[in-house]
């Protein structure tokens, strides 16, 4: 896998540490160098970051308090605080990053011009997509799938807890399987959770592979993106 340009899937949640939620300073520190050191080996990089440390509406929604639609334009709002933290301290230790959003909201970010941000990323800028897809009903998942396809990534690479893509959850069953590499179809069929289904299946339409692995390890971002030797390759 020759990757290039990529689209790096980060939950909100690493950004929160051990209680994944708010902004940690160590673990916004700790992305932000890890994108870095991407970012001076020459990889063009594009970020989407949830925003799960700052709002979860599920109990809310749940629990009749909020309706799914505003709950979601809420979430939308959490990735953006997320965006700007990470583009802020990019910008402070030395990577031109600039926050792009999908909805207008001028005074924080730009709107998404599909044309601009192909510029950009050839002019050597980091970009952090936020906002989501702008529509309620669509996770930070989908968004990644599409702006992945949209700027001509080579890959996307999920970050997540865990080293790859398993059988089981690996933290419940000490028998899970884990695989190097798996066709989209096969991982259909298994049903593993990789990302959700709307997303999954951009991905595959579009044959746009997805490594993931795990990001809280220094280094593990430009190792899995040199040798891609520490998770598993869906394709």
């Amino acid at each position: 896998m020759k990757i290039k340009r990529v689209l790096l899937k980060l939950s909100g949640e690493v950004l929160g540490g051990n209680a994944g939620s708010g902004i940690e300073n160590d673990e916004l520190g700790f992305y932000s160098n890890e994108i870095k050191q991407a970012v001076k080996k020459g990889f063009e990089v594009a970020v989407v970051i949830g925003g799960g440390n700052i709002f979860r509406g599920g109990t809310l929604i749940k629990d009749g308090f909020l309706d799914r639609v505003n709950g979601d334009y809420m979430g939308m709002l959490a990735t953006i605080i997320n965006g700007i933290a990470l583009k802020t301290t990019l910008n402070k230790i030395g990577i031109k990053a600039k926050l792009i959003t999908s909805f207008e909201i001028d005074k924080i970010g730009e709107l998404y011009n599909h044309d601009k941000v192909l510029k950009y990323l050839d002019d050597g800028y980091t970009l952090i997509f936020s906002g989501g897809t702008s529509n309620p009903y669509f996770t930070t998942d989908s968004a990644a799938a599409m702006r992945a396809i949209e700027i001509e990534a080579d890959a996307i690479m999920k970050g997540t807890k865990v080293d790859g893509v398993y059988s089981a959850d690996p933290m419940k069953d000490k028998n899970a399987k884990k695989y190097d590499k798996i066709k989209f179809a096969e991982a259909i069929q298994k049903e593993l959770k990789v990302m959700d289904l709307t997303a999954f299946a951009l991905c595959k339409e579009n044959n746009k592979p997805i490594y993931v692995f795990k990001s809280n390890v220094k280094g593990n971002l430009v190792r899995a993106l040199e040798k891609a030797d520490i998770g598993t390759l869906v394709y």
